[in-house]
Formats: C-alpha cells, sequence, structure tokens
C-alpha cells in the first residue's frame, strides 16, 4: 500500500484514538447539515420569477405549494391537505392544512396562494414562466392586460379554502401545482421589502427550511423551519448549496467528502463513469429522465429563418454517434421533441428522416444548402452557444464537426448556465444549446415551448397557426385518447417545420455519498431535502 508519509505507527494509532474519543465526545444532537452540490448558481429565489432547475432546487425547500414531490418526485399533498374536482373538471376546491404559518410565525392563509397566483400573472410582474399557468380560467387574459387581475379563476372562500377555476379539463393540475410559479408569497414581507423580500434576513417563506445566508458564486445557506407543519420529521437540520459548473471540480470535491451529494441533469463528468463505477460504487447515480437535449436555431433572422438551412443542420447529425459514442452516459438518440413514457401521450411524431443512413442524410442536406446559395466555397457559417463543461464541449465539438461534412462551419462560444440561457432568451443567438426537462407528467410541458404565445421560452421564434391551433384543440379534448393524437399531429407539424433539432433524451447524473437516505432516482429529477437523512 503506497502511502504519503513515514510517521511512526505509533503515531498512526494515536491519532486513530484520538479520532475515536473525538466521534464519543460528540453530542448525540449535534446538527445534521447537508452539504449540496446544485449545477449552478441561481439567478432569483423569488418563486415566481424563476426559470432554472437549479433555482427550483433552492426554492421548492424553502416553499410549499398546494401539491408537492414526495420522495420520487410524485404529486402529492402540499399545503393542501385535501381537494374535491366537479365533475366537467374545471372547478378544484383546496382546503389548506389546519394553522399554517410562514417562517416568522405569521399566519397563511388562502389569499397568499391568490397573491401568488396573481403576481404571476400580473404584466408588471414580467413573469417568463407565467404562461405555465395558463389553464386556469383568464389567465392568460389578465396576463395579456385585456382583463383585471381579479378576474383570474382564483378566489379565496375563506381562510383554508382555495377555489380554483380552469378553462378546460386539466389533468395534470396537480404536477402544476408542485412548480414553483404557483408558490404562496408573504404578503406582508413583499409589501415591507419590496424587490428585496427575497434578500436572506428579509425573505420568509413555508416550506421546511427557511433562508439564512446567499453569498454569490459561493454558497447558500438555509435551516430548518421551526414552523413547518411538518418539522418534526425533517432531519436535516441545515442544507448548504454550492454552484457546480465544473462537474470535475465537483466530483473532486465529492471524492473529498467535502460535498454529501452533487445532484442535477450535470452532476458529473461522463468520461468518469467507468472509474466511478470500479472506485465508487453505486455513488454515480444515473437514471432516465423526461428530458430532451435539443439545438435551438432563431427562425427570426437570417440563415435560419430559412427552413432547408434548419433541416440541413438537423440531417447532418448522427446523434446515435453522439449519444453512444460521445456522451455514454444512459442517453438515448431522439427523432421527436417530447420524450417517451411521459404520461397521457403515445407518441406516433417522428423526423421523417430517422430511418435512412447518414450518406443519404448528407446527400439531402447538401443539396438543400445549394439550393440556399451555400457550398464547398461558401460553406453556411454560424455561432453556437452552448453551456460550459466538459460533456458539453466534448458534445459541441462532435456536432461542429458533423455538420463540417455537410459544409457547414460552427464557431463555439460557451458560458455559464445563467449567461447563456439569458442571451437565448434574449433571442440574442444563431443557433444554441437547449436542455429542458418536465415540470409536470404530460406532454404540455414540452408542447407549450413551442408556442407564439410561450414567449421567451419559444426561444426560436417559431410561430405555426396550424400548431398552435392543434395544441390549443387538444387543450380543450377531454378523451386523452384523443388527446393525445391531436398533440401528436402537432408535434409532428414542428418536427416537419424543423421548429427545433431534438438531439436525445437525457438522463440525470446524481453523485450521492452512501451515507444519505431518503434519496431516490426518478425520471423528474426531482430531489427535496426535505426527505433526507445522514447516517453516518
Amino acid at each position: 500500500m503506497t502511502t504519503g508519509s513515514k510517521r511512526p505507527l505509533r503515531h498512526a494509532a494515536a491519532l486513530l484514538l484520538t479520532g475515536l474519543v473525538l466521534l464519543t465526545a460528540a453530542p448525540a444532537d449535534a446538527a445534521m447539515v447537508l452539504r449540496r452540490g446544485n449545477q449552478a448558481e441561481p439567478g432569483t429565489l423569488d418563486p415566481q420569477l424563476s426559470s432554472l432547475a437549479w433555482e427550483n432546487a433552492v426554492i421548492g425547500d424553502l416553499f410549499l405549494g398546494l401539491a408537492t414531490e414526495d420522495v420520487a418526485g410524485k404529486p402529492v399533498a402540499g399545503a393542501a391537505e385535501r381537494w374535491t374536482t366537479s365533475p366537467d373538471g374545471l372547478v378544484w376546491t383546496f382546503t389548506l392544512r389546519p394553522d399554517l404559518v410562514w417562517s416568522d410565525g405569521t399566519p397563511l392563509t388562502a389569499a397568499d396562494f391568490v397573491a401568488g397566483i396573481n403576481r404571476l400573472l400580473d404584466p408588471k410582474t414580467a413573469a417568463i414562466y407565467a404562461s405555465v399557468l395558463y389553464v386556469i380560467k383568464n389567465a392568460e387574459a389578465a396576463n395579456g392586460g385585456k382583463v383585471p387581475l381579479d378576474q383570474i379563476g382564483v378566489r379565496a372562500l375563506d381562510a383554508r379554502t382555495l377555489e380554483i377555476t380552469l378553462e378546460t379539463p386539466t389533468p395534470y393540475l396537480l404536477g402544476l401545482l408542485t412548480h414553483q410559479t404557483s408558490y404562496p408569497i408573504p404578503r406582508h414581507v413583499v409589501e415591507k421589502f419590496g424587490a428585496d423580500w427575497v434578500k436572506a434576513g428579509n425573505m420568509v417563506s413555508n416550506g421546511p427550511f427557511k433562508l439564512v445566508e446567499w453569498k454569490a458564486h459561493e454558497h447558500i445557506k438555509a435551516v430548518k423551519n421551526p414552523f413547518f407543519y411538518d418539522a418534526a420529521n425533517v432531519a436535516i437540520d441545515e442544507v448548504i448549496y454550492y454552484p457546480t459548473d465544473d462537474t470535475n471540480a465537483a466530483l473532486n470535491r465529492f471524492r473529498a467528502g467535502e460535498l454529501d451529494v452533487n445532484l442535477g441533469t450535470r452532476g458529473f463528468p461522463s468520461s468518469q463513469i467507468p472509474w466511478l463505477k470500479e472506485n465508487m460504487p453505486g455513488q454515480a447515480r444515473i437514471t432516465p429522465m423526461l428530458g430532451s437535449e435539443y439545438i435551438v436555431l432563431n427562425i427570426r433572422r437570417a440563415p435560419f429563418s430559412d427552413a432547408r438551412l434548419r433541416r440541413a443542420v438537423s440531417l447532418c447529425l448522427d446523434r446515435g454517434v453522439l449519444t453512444d459514442k460521445v456522451s455514454r452516459d444512459g442517453q438515448v438518440p431522439a427523432y421527436s421533441f417530447v420524450p417517451p413514457g411521459i404520461d397521457n401521450y403515445a407518441n406516433a411524431a417522428k423526423l421523417d428522416f430517422a430511418g435512412r443512413t447518414m450518406e443519404e442524410r448528407r446527400t439531402e442536406a447538401k443539396r438543400l444548402l445549394t439550393e440556399a446559395g451555400f457550398g464547398p466555397g461558401k460553406p453556411l457559417a454560424f455561432e453556437y452557444l452552448y453551456m460550459i463543461s466538459i460533456d458539453s464541449r466534448r458534445s459541441v465539438v462532435a456536432q461542429a464537426a458533423m455538420l463540417k461534412e455537410c459544409n457547414m462551419v460552427v464557431r463555439l462560444i460557451g458560458n455559464e448556465p445563467k449567461v447563456h440561457y439569458d442571451q437565448v432568451r434574449a433571442a440574442d443567438f444563431f443557433a444554441a444549446q437547449a436542455r429542458w426537462g418536465a415540470d409536470f407528467n404530460d406532454p404540455q410541458t414540452f408542447l407549450f415551448l413551442l408556442e407564439t404565445r410561450a414567449g421567451s421560452y419559444n426561444y426560436g421564434g417559431y410561430s405555426s397557426a396550424t400548431y398552435d391551433k392543434l395544441v390549443d384543440e387538444g387543450r380543450f379534448t377531454l378523451d386523452l385518447i384523443k388527446r393525445a393524437d391531436i398533440l401528436s399531429r402537432a408535434e409532428q407539424t414542428a418536427l416537419d417545420d424543423s421548429a427545433v433539432v431534438p438531439l436525445s433524451f437525457f438522463s440525470s447524473k446524481n453523485l450521492v455519498a452512501p451515507y444519505i437516505k431518503g434519496f431516490a432516482d426518478n425520471a423528474a429529477d426531482v430531489n427535496r431535502t426535505r426527505w433526507m437523512r445522514i447516517e453516518k
């Protein structure tokens, strides 16, 4: 055995004895602290303004919706203890748990949920995720400034009873209500501090934890909320979230014991999977997700306002090589936009060239490029934005090589995730990497991204009257089989228009130390700290 020093054996024994004494002397009620790697630096912890998975990971520990996620990521009762639904499926009535309070002891009422939803939909808030709740009656009209906020179909019948009226029956409503956009807000704190209400020292919340510290690009610290209704069953006393954009550095910190978990879709470099399996068995958790990775092309301006060029890009990418030889982390090639296995959907939509050889696809792509005025002497050149990580870099370099074979020259530009998505949402790009994980288990969570009314979430600016009409028709179709067929036709329309370039259906890659209990692999990749505990 190789060692780093040649201390006498008695010295090593003394050190061991000292360690045993210290362990014995540690108080039995020592605080249980979870050190949690969390992908990237949040842009905000404001539930109604948040839009990113690593923001939701923190916000979902601080706040509790009417529904929440269980240990397996499934919707269960949250702040509401029960609910009823009208026979036509349009009116849901929620009864809150008794004696709910905010983390400062102030009573929490149904009006706080009304205030949160109204704030999301208020045009003055300019919440980019507002469209996710357009299923609520008059939500879209209010968000567009066409009707006043008090016309939105959400009202408090009394302190413990909330009524939500929908535009159309929504089988996935409980999943929507686990999402941060529907969380309540502490009106007394927002009124006092305005936009600063989310700062440490100001924020109060209603979830299992409360915010105590936020050092930008260093860490966020939260402690157990003693006023949480189920605080007695929350084992973790303190959770510290670290931004872990650099997955290689994060893996090193995990190996050194500085992180207990590193959670998210990019928890460790794919190249380290063989080493992890051999040396840290069971600690690298790879799980298929309801998530899509794709390239978004800016349709608003040349060159990708030309559908022929968008199709040429899609034709030239060998998805099997990208998943099987480049990523090698459980991803599967994507020839549709909506992932397989999602509820309420038997997906028949598919890129029409899925079964053709790469030689045939390259031939067509070169023909399309020639028609559009490009070729060997005049390659199609464009910038391609991607999120900096070891895995992303390997993938986009491989994609650039594939595109070069079809007379396309790509300039790769990498940024950290927040900067990347800020630029993409501002439509300041030609081509960009994008990833989307399901907010709820229904195809609508993906299809809404390509609706004209999706705003800045429709990154490429795709707009099709046919597509929009079909998605709307699906919303008002009660028969789930007929609805699935309509939505599948909508997806096929978008694929035929080359609205996006699907690449893969991805997997989550989490690092979990063996002493962490209460963590469960799940397709939603939602793991709330509330359910975890440390057993060393």
